[in-house]
């Protein structure tokens, strides 16, 4: 007769899961405005600074590069430095994510938020 009222306790404790995923998602995304990934090129002469959200902060490019002959080259270090700093803040904004999820037994690969 009250058979049914086993799996209102499993909904009742998968919403309080789901509620603290989103309380734990919305302080990830906080944390990772704070992370700061940087990205480098031309071994280290321009350097791309970005928080984990890939929001690029700064940028600190080594006075021995310029050379007016050089302005391709300084624009291609430049843009490397960014794309490093972009990949490595996808790299950390997903590092963080799979410690987040990692004890909710969603499939290798799923990525949160959907």
């Amino acid at each position: 007769m009250l058979k049914g009222l086993g799996q209102l306790g499993d909904m009742a404790g998968m919403m309080k899961k789901a509620q603290e995923m989103q309380t734990k998602m919305a302080e990830m995304q906080e944390a990772l405005e704070t992370m700061i990934v940087v990205g480098e090129s031309g071994a280290g002469l321009v350097k791309a600074t970005a928080t984990a959200k890939g929001e690029l902060t700064a940028l600190d490019i080594d006075p021995s590069i310029f050379n007016g002959d050089d302005k391709e080259v300084v624009e291609d270090l430049i843009l490397a430095a960014i794309k490093d700093a972009q990949q490595k803040a996808t790299a950390k904004s997903a590092e963080e994510m799979g410690k987040l999820t990692e004890g909710l037994g969603l499939p290798p690969g799923m990525n949160l938020p959907f």
